[in-house]
């Protein structure tokens, strides 16, 4: 099968970070591509396992991260056994609560209370989506959640932290996106930043947050009228919608920042983000892959978050 600008691009990366972690003076990778995957696993050696060896010198213990499952949904699996395997490469303990699907709501609050009571978990999250009707009750559980262990920043209290630019907890998926620029030196301030998407996991947060940085920021969504025209104008792109391909050539200004928040299917099943990788990729300065770009970086949060939430818990 002939390979596509986004293969080529991300083998080169991965050779050279290969040959970097061999001792090799080599480019740490292509000039367009926001590597998330490299920057998480950096993260856990130079900084969550020195963190966490300081944490266990002085307290005597580790921080432990929680997780509730609730149903055996297989993408939910996968990322909720992605976070533990981080969370324990890092040097966290991590378990894990699985609830059946059929479970009531108060079981599932009874559960996340046991744990706020509890000194021996430091992070709590609830894995969404919930299944069946208890997708109704998400906002109900999450905000049931101690706020200094809401690892995932959603409740009211953080949410309030985060609109008044005070410390607390804050949401992974911005959080690690904001990280990520930061990493490669891209600085926001000033920016023209478009948003497309307007979730209280991405969309809203990451709004917020790049408006604390002095980014001059617009939120679009599936009303948008005349959305070409106006992520067009991005310096900086993010895409949350959640279509695959969604974002193409024509809508993306050249040389532009693009961060590609989707995880999707195509229609032969490949695994795809919200912007037309390969269209795209040669108009622009930098961009992010689909996978190895956002997610990593999400998943990294969470283990900065458990952190973050132990010492918060210990000052």
């Amino acid at each position: 099968m002939e390979k596509t600008n986004r293969d080529t691009i991300l083998d080169n990366t991965w050779q050279r970070y290969f040959y970097s972690r061999l001792g090799h003076d080599l480019m740490a990778s292509h000039p367009k591509i926001l590597n998330g995957k490299q920057l998480s696993e950096w993260l856990v050696d130079h900084e969550f396992i020195p963190k966490v060896k300081k944490i266990k010198e002085k307290h005597g213990t580790t921080p432990r991260l929680g997780t509730i499952l609730v149903g055996d949904d297989p993408a939910s699996k996968v990322y909720v056994s992605n976070k533990g395997r981080l969370a324990s490469r890092s040097g966290l303990d991590h378990e894990n609560l699985l609830l059946p699907a059929d479970s009531t709501l108060k079981e599932i609050l009874d559960a996340v209370n046991d744990w706020n009571k509890s000194d021996e978990i430091n992070g709590i999250l609830v894995q969404l989506p919930l299944p069946g009707d208890l997708k109704n009750h998400e906002t109900q559980v999450v905000d049931s959640i101690d706020p200094l262990k809401d690892v995932d920043g959603l409740t009211p209290a953080n949410t309030s932290n985060l609109y008044r630019n005070l410390p607390g907890l804050r949401p992974c998926t911005p959080k690690g996106i904001l990280r990520l620029l930061e990493h490669y030196n891209i600085d926001v301030e000033g920016m023209n930043t478009v948003i497309v998407g307007r979730s209280q996991l991405v969309g809203r947060p990451l709004a917020l947050m790049l408006l604390h940085r002095n980014a001059t920021t617009t939120i679009t969504h599936s009303r948008t009228r005349e959305l070409d025209k106006i992520t067009a104008q991005a310096d900086l792109l993010i895409s949350a919608i959640g279509r695959a391909n969604f974002i193409t050539s024509s809508m993306v200004k050249k040389d532009a920042i693009v961060i590609d928040v989707g995880i999707n299917r195509d229609k032969t099943g490949k695994l795809v983000g919200d912007v037309a990788f390969d269209e795209v990729v040669e108009k622009v300065q930098y961009i992010t892959p689909v996978p190895g770009g956002v997610g990593p970086m999400t998943v990294a949060m969470v283990v900065n978050n458990t952190i973050e939430a132990f010492l918060l818990q210990n000052r």
